[in-house]
């Protein structure tokens, strides 16, 4: 019997361990995804007060507004998820008190009669009888031990008594710090629900600033489509140099290329969703076909990359191994680095200062630059392309 209170007493103890364990871990990543958040939202803050008031400016404040009401969203889920958390795990702990009080109670309990029984037979005459009154020796062997180990069963069952004494009130100081936490969550995510309401009311704002300068939001968004087609027309042209291998057939300019590096490539395609990312940021403007954040029937140009706001002067990393095949300078971008994986690319826009020059053999996470401040914005924009088709770089780059 007493075997198995002492196994019931591990287990508990066991399965506590467990649970505080996966507490730690998940709490662990609740809080590191927590100040990714909160960092990208501080980021998007700063370059939100930073934006002037001009119409092409609006527009990019309405984007990073949005932005920075999908991360208040977020954070103010992931609260929830760690309340909920928290409530799993006071609930399991309350359940874990009521086991070791059960616990507890029958320890005493059985203490209490080896108390008792001690003291009706403290008279040693009482002992002897107990023990002639046998009806054989090997009874009589069994009553002698009994007596001789009744003074360490005491002992043995005081420690444990104080043993989960001790549990029970470190298991009662973790409820009561899990019940804090809780509530200081709560708390916390009501202040995130206030700003998120503040800032979805801006947004509403700018939308309707916007609709009211129609004719200047239309002509900043003309400008824009020129800048983002010449943009994807110099990248086309240079993707055309870098593959025009010498095949026997037409070139496309005077000198034709060096051979691919297609074992390069197949590492670059080997490491797919792993890539690093080239600057630690939020994504702000997504790959693929957007449409008009004011009049929402109007496409916008294809984006064949993404935009990550980042804090001024981040460092810009290549995201692998390979060569820079071009740095050039395009209206609304600045200055762009091109860099070659065998029959893959990727590229790195709105740069100030650059480290590389053509030619250049560059490392994976090896510097390339710094971002540039255009227009109160600071942002990279990044593209990474398959031969001639641009690919969507959330899906190259490691999950965050």
């Amino acid at each position: 019997m007493r075997r198995w209170a002492g196994i019931a007493l591990s287990l508990i103890l066991a399965f506590s361990a467990g649970v505080n364990a996966v507490h730690a871990q998940d709490t662990k990543a609740q809080e590191t995804k927590k100040a990714r958040l909160q960092k990208e939202i501080a980021i998007l803050d700063g370059q939100i007060k930073a934006i002037t008031t001009k119409s092409a400016s609006a527009i990019s404040k309405l984007s990073l507004i949005r932005k920075k009401v999908d991360a208040r969203k977020e954070l103010v889920a992931e609260s929830d998820r760690e309340i909920a958390g928290l409530n799993s795990s006071i609930h399991e702990k309350e359940e874990e008190i009521k086991l070791l009080q059960a616990r507890l109670d029958t320890l005493s309990d059985h203490y209490d009669r080896l108390v008792k029984g001690a003291y009706k037979n403290r008279n040693a005459k009482v002992w002897y009888m107990f023990i002639l009154s046998s009806d054989n020796i090997g009874q009589a062997f069994r009553r002698y031990g009994y007596l001789r180990d009744l003074s360490k069963q005491m002992n043995a069952q005081a420690g444990r008594i104080i043993t989960a004494r001790d549990t029970l009130e470190k298991e009662r100081a973790a409820l009561t710090e899990l019940k804090k936490e809780a509530e200081t969550l709560r708390s916390q995510r009501m202040a995130e629900v206030g700003k998120l309401q503040a800032e979805q009311n801006d947004s509403q704002k700018l939308v309707n600033q916007l609709k009211r300068d129609k004719k200047r939001y239309q002509q900043d968004l003309s400008q824009k489509k020129r800048e983002v087609e010449a943009l994807n027309r110099e990248i086309q042209k240079i993707i055309n140099e870098a593959l025009d291998q010498k095949s026997g057939g037409k070139k496309s300019s005077a000198k034709a290329s060096a051979p691919i590096d297609y074992t390069l490539a197949k590492q670059f395609e080997s490491n797919k969703g792993k890539l690093p990312w080239p600057a630690d940021g939020a994504v702000v403007d997504h790959f693929g076909q957007r449409y008009d954040p004011v009049y929402t029937n109007l496409k916008l140009p294809f984006n064949n990359g993404i935009s990550i706001a980042l804090q001024q002067g981040s460092a810009i990393k290549a995201v692998f191994d390979g060569e820079v095949k071009q740095v050039v300078v395009m209206p609304g971008y600045n200055k762009c680095v091109l860099v070659q994986h065998g029959n893959y690319f990727s590229f790195y826009c709105k740069m100030g200062a650059v480290g590389v020059k053509k030619g250049d053999k560059v490392k994976t996470g090896q510097t390339l630059g710094t971002v540039d401040t255009i227009g109160g914005e600071t942002q990279l924009h990044f593209q990474i392309w398959s031969g001639k088709t641009p690919q969507n770089p959330e899906t190259w780059l490691r999950p965050r």
